[in-house]
């Protein structure tokens, strides 16, 4: 009679199992500069060919668009612009004319 011998998990199964493979970033391909995080993992970004359209008025542009952006899509370069002018505008508003109105009023009739 055999005797069942308890069988040990397979290691390399194991840590295959538990690591997930990392989708690719742009930063693995091109060289990046003062990039954000939605452009060195394209992955993010979600939405793309949801709704199929009649292929009567596809066009061109609409076949590029509908296609989800890779590594070799992204930006390598980000210049961000300032918000120092719309800070400010959002803490005191927007001009206003407080000059003397000289102009005749014009009739309604």
């Amino acid at each position: 009679m055999e005797t069942a011998s308890p069988r040990l998990p397979n290691n390399n199964m194991a840590t295959e199992e538990s690591r997930v493979a990392d989708p690719p970033r742009t930063s693995d391909f091109y060289r990046t500069k003062n990039i954000p995080e939605r452009f060195d993992r394209p992955d993010l970004i979600k939405g793309y060919n949801t709704v199929p359209q009649n292929p009567m008025y596809r066009t061109s542009s609409v076949t590029y668009g509908s296609q989800p952006p890779s590594v070799h899509t992204m930006p390598t370069q980000y210049y961000g612009k300032s918000q120092a002018f719309t800070k400010h505008l959002g803490a005191f508003g927007m001009f206003r004319n407080h000059s003397l109105n000289t102009a005749k009023d014009r009739s309604k009739v």
